[in-house]
């Protein structure tokens, strides 16, 4: 059994990463926890007098919150075409991170799904505004879902790398996990300077790779592109890559992929998911 945690904003967004979600994992048993932060003041009871007005105004929000929750819980309830789905509202006053790193511990959760932008019913904020903040501050495998993502099985899985590092346990794990999933080759895409060969560690670290990845259907490649985006778009496209996993601490290329400006032109990947792995 699976604990997936899902921050929503009630946006059709975060209703698209459900949806995303409940494909994704439809051959599994999963507990999905549906999470929405109010970030509001959680001590009512020292609220005084003279600001009343305001302690209703919050408790009014809270209560639409609960309501759509429930609502959401009811959709997704009917959407799931496995018996072995089960849901959970949540609901926290804490700020969002916060709220995330508290359910991840106390839920024992193995995945955090979150969309990439939204814009809520609630409060109308992005949550695309925040996932740089859970990728990096919540140690907890990530998968980020695009706007306009749509399930259509996983073909092939890229794994993004500069062979600077061994990979750690919980990497190949997490990542050995997906794969398996979905019973689906990996495609380890080296990301290159021009004119440059691998040192003797890149090489020993491929060479682990290679073997930690044996009894999987895998392969090796490089971009050497001096327009990172362009090159990775074509590696998609070609290789029919469905979901891009990237460790957390590969920060430059998580910020030029994942989460680059909205007004770059010519985006790549713009439909493809990306796994975001944890040391």
């Amino acid at each position: 059994m699976k604990n997936i945690l899902i921050p929503t904003d009630f946006s059709e967004n975060s209703h698209n990463a459900i949806r995303y979600a409940l494909e994704y994992y439809s051959d599994i048993p999963v507990n999905f926890y549906i999470l929405h932060v109010s970030n509001q003041n959680s001590n009512f009871k020292e609220v005084e007098q003279e600001n009343f007005s305001d302690f209703n105004n919050e408790m009014q929000t809270v209560q639409g919150a609960l309501t759509f929750l429930k609502e959401e819980i009811k959709t997704f309830q009917l959407l799931s075409k496995s018996q072995d789905h089960k849901f959970f509202p949540l609901h926290e006053n804490l700020n969002l991170v916060e709220a995330i790193r508290k359910q991840v511990t106390e839920k024992e959760i193995d995945y955090i799904l979150m969309g990439t932008k939204g814009n809520s019913k609630i409060n109308r904020s992005e949550m695309g505004s925040n996932t740089c903040d859970v990728i990096t501050k919540v140690k907890c495998p990530i998968l980020v879902i695009p706007e306009n993502a749509k399930f259509n099985g996983i073909k092939n899985i890229a794994f993004l790398t500069d062979y600077n590092c061994i990979y750690r346990n919980k990497v190949i794990s997490t990542l050995s996990e997906t794969l398996s999933l979905h019973r689906a080759p990996l495609r380890v895409l080296h990301i290159k300077a021009q004119n440059t060969g691998l040192t003797a560690s890149q090489t020993d670290n491929k060479g682990f790779l290679h073997y930690f990845f044996k009894e999987i259907k895998h392969s090796f490649h490089f971009v050497e592109n001096k327009d990172l985006e362009i090159g990775i778009q074509d590696f998609v496209e070609t290789w029919e890559i469905s979901l891009v996993s990237i460790v957390a601490k590969n920060l430059n290329f998580i910020q030029r992929l994942l989460l680059r400006p909205a007004l770059k032109t010519g985006s790549y990947t713009a439909n493809v998911p990306f796994l975001v792995l944890h040391e």
